[in-house]
């Protein structure tokens, strides 16, 4: 067997779910497709195939018997989105008014006419000929879709309808069958304009990526398209222009509004070493970037792409309702067989057969699920698929990696101790002798010799200190005659005073007079190490050779995280648990400050067994991390989450969610948007069964003649779209 392929193919004519499945299923019938997604919105189906079994041509025909057509190129986002007088969601309000207000008009005149009896004398003065002329007219391309699918042995949802039309003309109805007909187009150009604002609003997504890039080339600036962009070049970024790609800085600042990637209103000020994101806005400053992804692997790439992919994500809510399609119109027509046997009335039999919709059934979960994926990418939350939703609204386990994700992953001075700090004493350490120190030692002196002797170490605790410098205002001067030595220290001159920060085996060799580190205890010397707050780490300051104080060093937990897991409790989370590879000391101190249970000192495998025995006992878990060894749990998990602004790529492509911004109030609303989808797409199945059956209760007792059958069938649609249309509001 040859190495199976992945292709895209673009798909025209699809204006409703059951188009999608309809080319899903000829797709998946010929030989060597292994797998198919197709997408409404999108306007493209993706398959897996072997290309020694199925060519490009065999698939293009097997569309094209499916009634759809393959374009010789993907359609293609317009340049921007639809500008005018009107914004697009302006013209989209009018247009669904527009909608409901020809409907209810109709749905009137059909009521108040039925009621007068206006339609039995306007049938007996226009000849049937005429009236079938104009049903024929009206229908057929409705009529021509149903025998194209009845010649392919398909039922969809208008063959009954038009089986419904064909009773009517029988008993010499002809006004009732083209009432039928006007309602079955309105319920078309309802789905297809449900349709039109998904494949909308995905186009204008896609709008908005950049569409140039300008790079250097030989000292020079070129424009080439951001699409032929590649990791290793050098952008230049002017003011007001986005940024082509995802990069890292390398020269330049300027405030950046990243609204469209991390749904922050506020702008980041960045510069050297900064990571940006493609589609991303400078204002008021200049970048240079070297491009790390572009065009679809970056960030914003990914987010268009599963956004227009979402609707293919089928939960196990999803899957039934388009097992029970399949299965409704078989029970329809058994429903409409029984009233003619019983009742002899083929007017009942007509209104069973056209008050029947199963189009509501497949749209009640991809509509509400692709508006909630939208909306919550605009937010800053990047969700792959609807079943990711539909299994987060049952989540009652959270997991959580330490470094990174509850902390900042980025050391933090936590306090500023010169020789003869009280605080120095409980720790043991201080100078040996009783001299008095010769140079004058304060907490702002301390931290501008270790800032300055520090200034050009590329150590995370060196960056610390500095950040702790510039965070008080200290100036940082200029060191001379600057030595780094690795997993040591570094040591250099500070206004001519020769200044050593490091660890303690640096500092005994750099200091001349002696100093005493830890204390006696009934078990002997303890090193002052064991008694440091939070199990932070110790950075020792030599000056003029004598030692001049202490600087603690700690990861830091980030702010929002109490109360965020205290927003997860109350959703119905009741088991939340530290997962970490770092040592118990500093596992427990963390674990105590956001009050959980902790398991420390993990190898990733450990993880990975963990989320199984949570799983193993039945429970639905959820892991965040963002590491390289969180990847494996992320995968194990029912929903990983990955800190995407500082995780890795691999924690990002192998979790469920990615939070666009490390912002952890993101995953309570992550969990409230999944409750509500899940509870909007029940509300949609819901409202669809009864509704149907009421229907068709009414019509089999001959109480629903079927011209009212004809406007009720596309209720269900409209009711549908403006339920899920709530989603795109979530707050």
């Amino acid at each position: 067997m040859a190495e199976l392929k992945t292709l895209e193919i673009p798909i025209a004519g699809m204006d409703c779910a059951e188009c999608t499945q309809h080319v899903r299923h000829a797709l998946a019938a010929l030989p060597g497709v292994t797998d198919v997604e197709v997408f409404l919105a999108a306007e493209k189906a993706t398959l897996r195939i072997d290309p020694s079994q199925v060519s490009l041509a065999a698939l293009r025909q097997a569309v094209q018997a499916a009634g759809y057509g393959v374009p010789e190129t993907q359609p293609s986002a317009e340049a921007g989105p639809a500008r005018g007088k009107l914004g697009g969601g302006d013209f989209a309000r009018q247009i669904s008014l527009l909608l409901a207000i020809l409907f209810g008009a109709v749905l009137f005149i059909v009521v108040v006419g039925e009621w007068l009896g206006l339609f039995e004398r306007l049938t007996e003065r226009v000849p049937w000929p005429a009236g079938l002329a104009i049903v024929l007219l009206g229908g057929w391309p409705i009529f021509l879709n149903v025998i194209r699918s009845a010649l392919r042995r398909q039922i969809i949802s208008h063959t009954l309808m038009t089986l419904g039309v064909i009773a009517a003309l029988a008993v010499g109805q002809w006004v009732t069958a083209a009432v039928v007909v006007f309602f079955m187009r309105v319920g078309d150009a309802v789905e297809k304009f449900t349709a039109a604002r998904a494949r909308r609003a995905v186009k204008d997504l896609a709008a908005l990526a950049p569409q140039r890039a300008r790079i250097e080339r030989d000292d020079q600036e070129v424009e080439i398209p951001a699409g032929d962009l590649r990791p290793g070049d050098v952008v230049v970024v002017r003011p007001g222009e986005q940024i082509p790609a995802d990069g890292e800085v390398v020269a330049g600042h300027a405030t950046v509004d990243q609204a469209a990637i991390t749904g922050e209103p506020l702008p980041a000020d960045v510069g050297p070493g900064s990571h940006v994101f493609a589609a991303t806005i400078a204002r008021l400053g200049g970048l240079r970037v070297r491009v790390t992804r572009a065009g679809t692997e970056s960030i914003f790439g990914r987010v268009v792409k599963l956004v227009a992919e979402a609707e293919a994500q089928r939960g196990p809510v999803q899957t039934a309702a388009d097992r029970f399609s399949g299965l409704y119109l078989p029970i329809v027509a058994g429903i409409a067989a029984l009233t003619f046997l019983l009742r002899r009335d083929p007017l009942a039999t007509a209104a069973v057969l056209v008050v029947a919709c199963s189009c509501s059934f497949a749209l009640a979960t991809p509509i509400a699920m692709l508006a909630s994926i939208g909306a919550a990418a605009k937010r800053g939350l990047l969700i792959k698929g609807g079943r990711v939703l539909e299994t987060l609204a049952s989540a009652d386990v959270l997991l959580i990696d330490k470094t990174g994700t509850v902390t900042l992953g980025q050391p933090r001075i936590v306090d500023v101790l010169p020789v003869g700090d009280p605080a120095l004493e409980v720790l043991g350490i201080g100078y040996s002798t009783r001299d008095p120190y010769p140079i004058p030692n304060t907490e702002e002196i301390l931290l501008r010799l270790a800032a300055s002797a520090e200034r050009y170490s590329e150590h995370p605790l060196a960056e610390a200190v500095r950040a702790e410098a510039r965070r008080r205002g200290i100036a940082i001067v200029e060191p001379e005659d600057f030595r780094a030595v690795p997993g040591l220290g570094v040591s250099a001159l500070v206004d001519g005073v020769r200044v050593a920060v490091g660890n303690l085996d640096w500092i005994r060799g750099c200091a001349t007079a002696p100093f005493k580190v830890g204390r006696s205890d009934a078990q002997g010397e303890k090193p002052a190490e064991a008694s440091i707050p939070e199990a932070s780490s110790l950075l020792y300051v030599a000056a003029g050779g004598q030692l001049a104080g202490v600087l603690t060093a700690a990861d830091t937990l980030r702010p929002e995280v109490p109360a965020a897991l205290a927003g997860l409790r109350t959703l119905g989370i009741r088991r939340i648990e530290l997962l970490t590879g770092d040592n118990a000391a500093a596992a427990a101190a963390l674990a105590g400050q956001i009050g959980v249970p902790y398991r420390a000192s993990l190898l990733p495998e450990d993880k990975i067994r963990i989320v199984r025995e949570y799983q193993a006992r039945g429970h639905t878990v959820v892991m965040v991390g963002d590491g390289i060894n969180d990847a494996p749990a992320l995968a194990q998990a029912d929903v990983g989450i990955a800190m995407a602004a500082a995780g890795s790529d691999i924690a990002i492509e192998v979790a469920h969610v990615a939070l666009l911004r490390d912002d952890w109030t993101l995953i309570p609303d992550l969990l409230r948007i999944a409750r509500r989808t899940l509870g909007t797409v029940r509300m949609n199945l819901g409202f669809t069964g009864l509704y149907n059956l009421v229907g068709l209760s009414l019509a089999a007792l001959g109480i629903l003649p079927p011209i009212l059958a004809a406007a009720a069938q596309s209720l269900p649609d409209l009711g549908i779209l403006g339920n899920s249309a709530r989603l795109l509001r979530q707050r």
